[in-house]
């Protein structure tokens, strides 16, 4: 500790004896001619006068006169304390013969018994002459009286004005130094009528020091002018192109030599021989080369172009709720600092914001375009936690990278304590109210893309134009007639007692079979035989529904055969009946005749009611037909996506590459890869809209503008698409109104783009369903109420599936029309004919602007907009949606 102490103290006298010590410094011109006298002073500050002063002029230059000793005082008083400061001087005239860079040697002299010297300085010396101001001698005066004749012409080359740029080629923003400059090789007495240029598409701003002009001495093509600068300007160019920078204009007042104008000599004595003359003398013009800044700048560029940091502070430590407190954000650097514009700035969503204060501090000295800029966000927590303000982010233009450079300070983590709340002791207390408010939108963007790929269709297929739609109309249709009759047959079934005792007869026969078959096992003779013939004559009495008076064997016999019945089946029907018969009146024949003549009665019972029922199954192919019709309908509606595997997983990696090209920011590659997928043949929403979010990411609004209504006109009820069709409107210049039209035919429009055309046409179907199934509770319902509710809803059915159709061929008729478009061109004229030359200019359209295609001549198309005014441009400058 001890030893780094006495370091300190080392230090500080040495500091201190170096403060005190004096200096021998020279004064001379850095510039001189041959031939002319100047003045050479050497100064000892301090206040102990030097012992020993020396110095030699060497062979370099002519030793004049000198030296010549001198010595000054000055004492100063500040806050009582006096100083006092010495000078000695030394001065010696020289004069130089030759031209060329020469160093004046060091001088030296002893102070106090130490020895010091001076600099070595270099001094130009040019063989041209010098300026009126300096000459001297007989020649100089000779030459000066060559150069203001006492008509007092003054030659152009000895007085003359110019502006200097520090750079002619610069881009927008770039910051240039403009120095207008005095170039004069005569006396000048003062100036009038100063005019300086408007600097006309520039910014600009005056760095003029304050003060009196000060000449300075300038070697100029070998010859020695004084100069001095007049103005001097930062200028910031604010558009491309070429800009000229007008003349400025300067009236000096010159002193000249003139004639004696008489021999008298008072003459002599009152005329000095000089007079004062004007002269006018301005600028060239000047042009500089402005380039734009190049495309794709960062989200986050300011309008800065040079060289800059950035930094971020709260201007609290600690921050309590309802406290005010500010976020200081300064940018600093080398550029165009006075036009930076405010960084954007993401604070906690619950944080009170307030208007942006801005303060810069720009250093002249370095031609203005040094300095930093502080923007101070004031803002207040509404409540308390721990927040984050992320990192700022600006980026600028480097001028010398050639590219766009981003920024960025720290993430600043706020800590804001709950606000106190003091109540006295006994008074009450009421806990304050939270004033609620509505969520504010810190900001508006396009939303973001479909990464997963969606269910793609052949372009141009909408299922209301397809076969698919038709089948499943046809199939409901016919299902529905079939359900008609088949319910019709139903009902009248259920009213007819005779049919249903027919088909009866066989559940009633097999009853009685089982019945004779029980006696059969219990060798019940004589009931056996009467079960079996109750059984085989009510068989045939019920399915040819006679009563028992007609049941005899001729009858039967008749019956059977105009029913089908073979003769062999009616023969061995009539054996049974005769067995059956004879056995209930004859002794018993036994078990095995028993046995036999029951499986003899249920095989001719089975074989005749086979034969009856075959001639009732003539409406089976309608129902298979419909059948079949209702099966082909999925088949045919999936007719919309048919690809092979092989295509379906090349535009999987298609959309796959184009969704990683989008997250990274590879916009360009993202467009692509989605419109090759379109260029194959497929088309969906999503596929438009994630081609228009590409293109908008670029910069490429009109493109933008371009898919998303291609979206909507194959869905126009995709949200996405229709939102960030809005935010990319924002984003062109032209605002046309459009034609108010009739409000029914807007409502209707409006209804219709609530679903696409697909889902209108399933709507369709639903409702054509639902009509033909309340006409069949209209046709077949017996109840009048029930009649009643089926007709109206049958009506209401038909009209709502008579609208969704329209609605379904409404969107496909948009889709197949090829009259919208949108303007891709920057700027184009629209003319009042088809030709360039004899056609008038009526009105100018910019690019990202629909328009409506009426006709189209050769390479021209008329085209209306949407407030009605029409007009005619080439069709290159757009593309149909």
């Amino acid at each position: 500790m001890m030893k780094r102490k006495m370091i300190i103290c080392a230090a500080l006298a040495l500091l201190c004896k170096l403060a005190y010590a004096q200096n021998l410094t020279v004064d001379a011109p850095n510039l001189v001619a041959t031939g002319e006298n100047f003045n050479v002073t050497f100064i000892v500050e301090g206040e102990s006068k030097p012992s020993d002063f020396s110095w030699d002029a060497g062979g370099d230059f002519q030793l004049v006169w000198g030296p010549q000793k001198g010595s000054s005082t000055s004492i100063t008083i500040v806050n009582g304390k006096q100083t006092r400061s010495v000078k000695y001087t030394y001065t010696y005239i020289l004069s130089a013969s030759n031209s060329g860079k020469f160093t004046i040697p060091a001088a030296t002299a002893v102070v106090k018994g130490e020895s010091i010297s001076s600099r070595p300085q270099q001094i130009e010396v040019v063989s041209n002459g010098a300026s009126q101001s300096s000459q001297q001698g007989g020649s100089r005066q000779e030459e000066q009286t060559r150069n203001q004749s006492g008509d007092g012409n003054i030659s152009d080359s000895d007085l003359y004005l110019r502006l200097h740029l520090s750079k002619t080629r610069p881009v927008v923003g770039e910051p240039v130094t403009a120095t207008l400059k005095l170039y004069q090789r005569v006396d000048i007495a003062g100036f009038d009528d100063a005019r300086f240029p408007s600097f006309d598409g520039f910014w600009s701003q005056d760095l003029t020091p304050q003060g009196d002009i000060q000449f300075v001495r300038e070697n100029v093509n070998d010859r020695i002018y004084n100069t001095a600068v007049i103005r001097k300007y930062v200028l910031i160019p604010q558009k491309s192109g070429h800009l000229t920078i007008d003349p400025a204009e300067l009236v000096c007042r010159i002193y000249v030599r003139t004639a004696s104008r008489g021999s008298s000599i008072f003459d002599s004595f009152f005329d000095d021989g000089y007079t004062t003359v004007r002269k006018r003398i301005s600028t060239p013009a000047v042009t500089m080369n402005v380039s734009a800044l190049p495309s794709g700048a960062p989200a986050s560029f300011g309008g800065g172009v040079g060289k800059f940091n950035i930094s971020a502070r709260v201007s609290k430590d600690s921050l309590s709720t309802h406290e005010a407190a500010s976020l200081l954000v300064t940018i600093s650097g080398k550029g165009n600092i006075s036009l930076l514009e405010a960084p954007k700035i993401t604070f906690p969503p619950d944080f009170e914001l307030y208007d942006v204060k801005t303060r810069e501090s720009i250093d002249k000295s370095s031609g203005g375009i040094s300095g930093s800029k502080t923007y101070e966000f004031p803002f207040i927590p509404r409540s308390h936690g721990d927040f984050t303000i992320p990192a700022v982010e600006y980026s600028y233009y480097d001028i010398d990278a050639g590219r766009y450079v981003t920024r960025r300070s720290d993430p600043i983590e706020l800590k804001v304590a709950r606000g106190k709340e003091s109540v006295a002791q006994g008074e009450s207390w009421t806990a304050p109210s939270v004033a609620k408010k509505g969520v504010k939108s810190l900001g508006e963007d396009i939303r973001f893309i479909s990464v997963k790929r969606p269910q793609l269709q052949t372009r141009g297929y909408f299922f209301v134009a397809s076969p698919a739609f038709a089948i499943v109309a046809l199939a409901l249709f016919l299902l529905s007639v079939l359900l008609y009759f088949l319910l019709r047959k139903l009902a009248a079934r259920r009213s007819d007692v005779a049919g249903a005792r027919t088909r009866k007869a066989t559940k009633k026969a097999l009853k009685r079979l089982r019945a004779a078959e029980a006696y059969l096992k219990s060798d019940v003779y004589s009931a056996f035989y009467e079960e079996l013939h109750k059984a085989v004559l009510g068989f045939v009495g019920d399915k040819l529904n006679l009563p028992v008076s007609m049941l005899s064997k001729d009858n039967i016999a008749e019956r059977l055969g105009a029913a089908g019945v073979s003769e062999e089946l009616i023969s061995e029907l009539n054996s049974i009946i005769d067995d059956c018969e004879f056995a209930r009146y004859a002794p018993p024949s036994g078990h095995d005749a028993m046995a036999a003549h029951f499986q003899k009665a249920a095989t001719v019972i089975s074989s005749i009611d086979s034969t009856m029922k075959n001639r009732h199954r003539n409406a089976a192919p309608a129902a298979t037909l419909t059948v079949l019709l209702l099966l082909l309908a999925p088949g045919a509606a999936n007719a919309r996506t048919d690809a092979s595997q092989t295509d379906m997983a090349y535009i999987d990696t298609l959309w796959t590459r184009a969704s990683d090209a989008y997250s990274r920011g590879d916009w360009s590659v993202a467009a692509e890869g989605w419109e090759n997928i379109a260029a194959l043949g497929f088309e969906s929403p999503e596929l438009y809209c994630n081609t228009g979010n590409a293109y908008f990411r670029d910069s490429r609004v009109e493109k933008a503008i371009l898919w998303y209504e291609r979206a909507l006109k194959l869905d126009p009820s995709f949200e996405d698409a229709r939102h960030n069709l809005e935010i990319a409107d924002a984003r062109i210049l032209d605002d046309i109104e459009s034609v108010p039209q009739f409000f029914l035919k807007s409502w209707l429009r409006k209804l219709s783009y609530t679903l696409d055309s697909d889902a209108w046409a399933w709507l369709c179907l639903f409702f054509f369903a639902l009509t033909l199934a309340m006409l069949l509770m209209f046709l077949l319902s017996g109840r009048v109420s029930v009649r009643m509710a089926g007709f109206f809803t049958a009506i209401a059915a038909l009209l709502l599936s008579l609208s969704s159709l329209a609605f379904a061929l409404s969107q496909r008729s948009d889709y197949i029309r090829t009259d919208r478009a949108v303007l891709m061109k920057p700027v184009v004229p629209v003319k009042s004919s088809p030709s360039d030359d004899s056609a008038t200019d009526l009105f100018v359209l910019h690019s990202g602007t629909r328009l409506r295609v009426l006709d189209n001549v050769g390479d021209w198309s008329n085209i209306e907009l949407s407030d009605g005014r029409q007009g005619w441009l080439k069709s290159s400058s757009f593309e149909l949606i």
